[in-house]
């Protein structure tokens, strides 16, 4: 992670100002977003039981602010629910984003006539959770207590390759799939996620939406706002094993 000291502030420190802002006005349940980041590599299915293991500043962040959800709910009393979502895509995501969210970047691609790229080979797998799977959970916990003080995974149950995830959205996009691949950078290979435990409480609110049917539903949305241009990650304070790619992007922008 090329932002470490933003990354720290925004994910950690912010979390931790609303955990003291939260204990302090005896709020009923905090509920928070993480990731299955936290988990790290080689732990598949991941599953809620699992010791993480984060293995880049993004996933210690979020198990940073799960320790100290933890720590205030036996100091303080008070109630949390933690949610790891992964890989999540729908309308309205941020089609300028040149670094994150995949689904995105390369509908985005399409528009502008680029290639879709891909690090690496393509054989990554994540499992990608379209948000109508996963939002409506996260709302619906705060009037659950019987949930209360609990980690659960939630998203999408099939991981697919992010070569067959390129030829899903050129399909959805209308096109056939241009793909250039570049060099590898160092991610975890395999990522996705069991999820009994959320399908045990929150089962009713759980579609299971294909990963066809919410791209293609993201890509009607899509192609009505049009492309988008992003802008380049601005305060870059490591820049050592930066991708070459990225370093790119940062020439251009």
């Amino acid at each position: 992670m090329c932002i470490r000291d933003s990354n720290y502030t925004n994910n950690l420190l912010g979390s931790v100002n609303l955990i003291n802002a939260a204990v302090n006005h005896e709020i009923k349940c905090f509920v928070f977003t993480s990731s299955i980041a936290v988990y790290g590599r080689n732990q598949l299915p991941m599953t809620e039981d699992a010791v993480p293991q984060p293995e880049d500043p993004y996933g210690i962040a979020k198990y940073a602010v799960e320790l100290d959800l933890k720590e205030a709910h036996e100091m303080f009393g008070l109630n949390y629910v933690v949610f790891r979502p992964h890989n999540v895509y729908g309308e309205n995501q941020n089609l300028g984003d040149r670094y994150r969210n995949v689904i995105g970047i390369f509908m985005n691609q399409i528009m502008q006539g680029q290639p879709m790229t891909i690090f690496g080979d393509g054989s990554q797998t994540r499992a990608f959770s379209f948000i109508d799977d996963v939002a409506p959970v996260i709302a619906a916990s705060i009037a659950r207590p019987a949930c209360y003080n609990q980690v659960y995974n939630v998203g999408a149950d099939k991981a697919y390759s992010v070569t067959e995830l390129a030829r899903v959205v050129a399909k959805a996009m209308g096109t056939e799939p241009n793909i250039k691949m570049l060099e590898a950078r160092n991610e975890v290979v395999h990522a996705y996620s069991a999820h009994e435990k959320v399908h045990q409480h929150f089962g009713d609110l759980i579609k299971n939406v294909s990963l066809e049917a919410g791209v293609n539903r993201m890509a009607v949305w899509a192609k009505k706002v049009g492309a988008r241009q992003g802008q380049a990650f601005e305060g870059i304070e490591v820049r050592k094993n930066l991708p070459p790619s990225w370093a790119a992007l940062e020439k251009a922008g």
